[in-house]
This record gives C-alpha cells, structure tokens and sequence, in this order.
C-alpha cells in the first residue's frame, strides 16, 4: 500500500501521509512553516474541538447542515476535545497570523474524521472542511474564540485554584509566626521590629490582589469573537448562530460566556489578551518577591539570615556535601522570568491589529496559554515542597533584634531625633546595642528605657512615649 494519498484544495493537490486526518492546506502549511517544532498546546486544541462540536449543533438546529454531517462532525470534534486526536495537528506555531492554518487543520481533521464515521473514504469529501465543518465561521473569529475560551479555562481550572491553595498556606504561616519578632529591613539594611507573622501577612494580601486582576482579566476573556467572520460584520453566518454557540459553550464550560459587544474591535483588537497577560505578569512579579524573600531569609543556615528554614528536598551541590539549596524558590523564579518575557511578546503582538485583523494570534495564544501552564505548575510545586514544611527559627529571629541600630527609632518621640541618631552612631562606632549606650547616656530612666526598647510595640501603630 502507498505510504500516501493525494488531496487537494485551492491551490491543487498535494501529498498526505495515508494515514493521516489533515488534508492538502495542512499539508501546504506543514512545508511552509517548520520552524520551532512547537505546536498549539492541549487546551487551545481542546478548545478549537469545543467551538467545532458546538457550531454542527447550532448549524444542524437550524437546518443549514445535515443532521447525519451534523452529527458525524460533532462525533469527530468530541475525539479531539478528548484528546484523541492530537497527533494530527502537527503544524507551528509560527504561522499564519490569524491561524488560519490551523483552523484548517482542524477542519479537515474533523472532516476526514467523519468520513470515517460514515463509512466513506478519506479525502472524499463527503464531509467538507469548509462547506460543513466550517460552515458559518472564519479563521478571524474562531482562532481568537478558541484562545479566549482555552485561557479563560485554564485560568479557572489550574492558575485560580493553585493561588488559592498558596493563600490558604500563606495565611496558615501568618499565624503561626505571628508571635516571632525579628527585624526587617528596608534598602538591604537593618530596620525597625517587625513580626514574621505582619512579613507572611503581607505575602498574603500580594497573592490576594493579583488574584483579583486573574479574575477580572478571565472575565474579559469570557467575551468571545465568533460571529465577526471574516472582518466582524457576519457575513456568511446564521444572525442567532454565535449567541447560540456561545451559549452552548457556557453551558459545558461553566463559564460566563458572552459575544462580543463590537465584533470589529473584538477581530482588530486583542486588548483582553494583553491585559490578561498583563495579570498574569503581575503574579509573576508578586510570586518572584516572595519566592526571594523567602530564600533570603532562608540563607545560611549558620553564615546567612537563617531567620526560616526550607524543607529539604533534594541534595544542592555535586561538590559541597550536605549543602541543601532553595531550589523551588529558585525554580518559581525562572518561571516568573519567563511569564514576563512572554508578556513582552503580547504587547508586541497586541499591536499588530493592522485594520480589520490581529495577525500574531498564533504566538499571542502560545504564550499566553504557557504563562498560564507554568504559573499553575510551579506555584504547586512551591507551595508542596517548600512553603508547606517552612519553618522559623525563633532564636535567631529575636536574637538580632537587639543588635539593629534602628531600635533607636522609638526613641526619638522622647529624646529627639538628633539625639537619637546620635546614639546610633555611638553604638555603631563601638559596636554597642543601642540599649547599652543609651543606659551609659543616662538619657532616660532604666524603667522608660525598657518600656520604649521593648520590641514588641514597636511591630504596632503608635508613638512610643506618648500614645502608649
């Protein structure tokens, strides 16, 4: 038997593996693009299969399709939501702008598909990749729907969940450590008592707040394209197709789906996908923070802070036994690298809405959707294997303390400014605690003096001396 079959499409016919789904335009673009080897990833495609299902229902209910194709093509799109079909999408992601490619690939995919279902043979066109399968849509609005759609539910399923379970133990780690004292620092250096519990508080509202923008930004995302067509005016589809479609997607999705206000801006533009990447690049920046606070603080464990202690996971170094490194801090970190790096290909792409159509969608659904798979993966890793097991070492938190010269700091509602920044030098000089020089000093009664050095308040509002 050949190795191939002949298809054919606008342009002509072309050689296709024998066994596989796509036909000539997959196979045109196949030869035209073998850049990177980095094809759509699983959600996009779960998501095109989605809108593909969806619209042969919406096209069979109202008498545009035959309900046998119909049904043939539902069956067909169903495999490639599942999954079952993926290694018949073999094109890059370096393509087309609008995705057309891959648009296609699905339509004849789906189309080969069902001729199988139906008993007829491949490439026979029995069920057509244009005239059944895409019928009613264009590549401009069915590439952009299916990016929203599969953003949309990655965020809800894997980055929403994985940054609630981070804020549950977040905020777990502020009570425990609530009542360990230990000094913060501002500029690198040495300031006022802090309590390690306020430090994990902080780190808690960070999570919070970006949270927030990922919801706001997955409800953009939740305003879908399909129904523009080719430039946003429907030609060549059904008026009630797209809400109908849309509806139907809502309801197996879960989400809050809803058409375009204004398909022209929706086709043109790709604001919600930037600023989607945009709250995904704020989590990165949030998430970076913490992971190297807390590797810092982490440092030692005799010659650094030594304030926390990390789990240990695995061995940190080929030639110094024993050392143990923070290395899902560090692994966090290269993610949110990442995640900020393909945030900068977005804007770029989000300013290539030439007239009617974006044409850098392919790369935009890319990124975006690894920014999303990368922050979803590595923030339960984090939040697994260090956050969970991350300890504190109370002694050596309170024990620097007394040796910060910003202790000084509640002294100055008492004595003055100057005269406390006096102090500090002095004990900076000798290498005194501020307490000692300022009992030498004599600058206020003993008692005064242990009342206003007592860390303790100085990690709540208030003027030491005078409102306390």
């Amino acid at each position: 038997m050949s190795a191939n079959r002949t298809e054919k499409d606008a342009m002509g016919t072309m050689k296709v593996p024998a066994a596989a789904l796509y036909g000539a335009q997959t196979a045109r673009a196949k030869e035209n693009f073998p850049i990177s080897g980095i094809g759509f990833p699983r959600p996009f495609l779960r998501a095109l299969g989605l809108v593909k299902e969806h619209a042969a229902q919406v096209n069979r209910e109202l008498g545009l399709i035959d309900e046998r194709v119909a049904l043939a093509i539902m069956a067909a799109a169903e495999e490639i939501i599942g999954g079952d079909l993926d290694d018949h999408f073999p094109l890059d992601i370096f393509q087309t702008g609008s995705g057309t490619s891959t648009n296609m690939n699905a339509n004849e995919v789906i189309a080969n598909r069902a001729c199988q279902l139906l008993d007829e043979p491949l490439g026979s066109r029995a069920v057509h990749p244009n005239d059944h399968v895409n019928f009613g849509q264009s590549s401009n609005d069915v590439i952009p729907t299916a990016m929203h759609l599969a953003a949309a539910e990655e965020i809800n399923k894997q980055l929403l969940p994985a940054l609630g379970d981070l804020c549950k133990v977040l905020g777990e780690k502020a009570r425990e450590f609530d009542d360990i004292i230990t000094i913060a620092r501002t500029h690198l250096q040495d300031a006022t008592p802090i309590r390690l519990g306020q430090i994990f508080g902080g780190y808690f509202r960070q999570v919070t707040l970006v949270t927030s923008e990922l919801e706001r930004a997955k409800d953009g995302l939740c305003e879908l394209p399909l129904g523009g067509t080719a430039v946003g005016t429907g030609l060549n589809t059904h008026p009630e197709f797209a809400q109908k479609v849309i509806s139907g997607l809502a309801e197996e999705t879960g989400l809050p789906l809803r058409e375009a206000k204004d398909h022209f801006a929706a086709q043109a533009g790709k604001e919600q996908v930037v600023a989607a990447s945009g709250a995904l690049k704020t989590t990165a920046v949030a998430l970076f923070k913490i992971a190297n606070d807390i590797r810092f603080l982490a440092s030692g464990p005799r010659c650094g802070f030594g304030e926390l202690q990390l789990p240990t996971v695995q061995p940190g170094s080929s030639i110094m036994p024993g050392k143990v490194n923070p290395v899902m801090a560090e692994s966090l970190m290269q993610v949110c690298a990442q995640v900020i790096g393909n945030d900068a290909t977005i804007t770029l792409g989000g300013l290539a809405g030439n007239f009617e159509l974006n044409v850098m969608m392919p790369v935009m659904a890319h990124n975006l959707l690894q920014s999303i798979d990368l922050l979803s993966n590595a923030i339960g890793q984090f939040n697994q294997r260090c956050l969970q097991g991350l300890a504190a070492d109370r002694e050596r938190c309170e024990g620097l303390i007394e040796e910060s010269l910003a202790m000084c700091t509640a002294l100055a509602p008492v004595i003055g400014y100057d005269r406390a920044a006096a102090i500090a030098k002095q004990a900076h000089e000798t290498g005194k605690t501020v307490r000692e020089v300022a009992l030498e000093e004599r600058v206020l009664p003993q008692e005064e003096l242990n009342q206003l050095l007592d860390p303790r308040p100085m990690t709540e509002a208030g003027i030491p001396g005078k409102t306390r």
